[in-house]
């Protein structure tokens, strides 16, 4: 079934929906065919997972017998967690897998069992996983036992990687590296979207994953292919999209591809001509919409963070932080709070650090920090 809107804000449909990103699918396709595990680094909604699925589908299509897994383990607070979702995920096809493959596959799994149970909105049979109590560590053997002996090439994408590092388990790095290096039929996709964590994860001498992996950052698409991607859609529904239209969007959310995602599926599905006023008009209506949401965050912190974060929502983007023009100019404290109050910002993901700056990392948010007073 084709979507209603081909500008896709959730999930991945198909490559007709997919924009560009070539570059990057090539360098993915050749590390997967020449067994090097992937890094992926990107800001969060820069189009990371999108990329996973579509090379993903691409690799199905020219290799159907390919084992291909994706998790995202954002939600995971422990090894625990993290365990039971990749079981969940690697065994997740039992119930539809031929008598044979559930009797090798039983060959493994002694520290867990399989749980069959019925999805309440699509009535198809799911498979979740019952861990027994402090036997994480046999489970995670257990699962790649398994996949080292499928006789099939396999690939695990394990989306927000990152997450690891917050689990309050000790080591969890180093097993996990002890096992995915002896995997031969197996590669890996890390990805995550804190710059600095990943970075020291894979770059750091000093961490089980240095160096053990090919890095690839991901940017803003192309603007010219974004136009002619974007353009089509418009055209098929007999509407006409100007470049002029397009790089407003674009320029007022410096390429970043959700947010752009989200104005462009906004003026498809409005009736009148996609311009700039309708694309104002689609921002504001997006930024009224999450306002109630923006206030009860802020609530939650001291007036030096906030008073931080309007400062660089209304100058779009610091490249210093510290200098003392711009403390200055915004009525801040001293450097030291100033710092305090960033590396709080940086850690609840409020604030990033772009290659030109830092910026406010919801781009929405930024446009409704310039709307209010200090």
């Amino acid at each position: 079934m084709k979507p209603n809107n081909p500008f896709l804000i959730t999930g991945y449909h198909s490559p007709e929906y997919f924009c560009d990103r070539e570059k990057e699918i090539q360098i993915m396709s050749v590390a997967m065919h020449n067994g090097r595990n992937m890094t992926l680094i990107s800001p969060r909604r820069m189009g990371k997972t999108g990329l996973i699925h579509h090379v993903f589908y691409r690799q199905q299509q020219e290799n159907p017998d390919i084992l291909l897994f994706y998790i995202d383990i954002f939600s995971t607070q422990n090894f625990g967690e993290f365990v039971q979702l990749l079981a969940s995920t690697v065994f997740g096809k039992i119930s539809t897998a031929p008598q044979k493959t559930m009797k090798r596959i039983g060959k493994f799994i002694r520290s867990f069992r399989p749980v069959l149970t019925i999805d309440e909105f699509t009535g198809a049979p799911k498979v979740t996983v019952d861990i027994a109590p402090a036997s994480e560590e046999s489970s995670l053997t257990e699962i790649f036992a398994y996949l080292q002996s499928c006789g099939k090439r396999c690939c695990i994408a394990i989306d927000e990687f990152q997450q690891i590092a917050e689990y309050p388990e000790k080591g969890v790095e180093a097993l996990l590296r002890s096992h995915i290096q002896f995997m031969t039929n197996v590669n890996f996709i890390f990805s995550g979207s804190k710059q600095r964590v990943m970075q020291d994860m894979f770059l750091s001498s000093k961490r089980p994953f240095y160096q053990s992996t090919q890095i690839l950052s991901i940017d803003s698409i192309d603007r010219a292919k974004y136009f002619c991607f974007a353009v089509d859609f418009f055209s098929a529904q007999g509407k006409k999209l100007t470049i002029e239209t397009f790089s407003h969007v674009y320029d007022t959310f410096n390429g970043h591809t959700w947010y752009i995602q989200a104005i462009l599926n906004r003026l498809y599905s409005h009736r009148g001509k996609p311009d700039i006023i309708s694309v104002n008009h689609a921002i504001s209506e997006i930024v009224a919409e999450n306002s109630y949401i923006y206030e009860n965050l802020l609530s939650a912190y001291s007036a030096n963070p906030v008073r931080l974060l309007k400062a660089v929502a209304k100058e779009k983007c610091v490249k210093e932080i510290n200098a003392g023009n711009f403390i200055a100019r915004n009525k801040l404290k001293t450097v030291s709070s100033v710092n305090v109050a960033l590396k709080k910002l940086i850690d609840k993901e409020l604030l990033y650090k772009s290659t030109n700056g830092y910026i406010v990392y919801d781009r929405f948010m930024a446009i409704w920090l310039q709307q209010q007073p200090y």
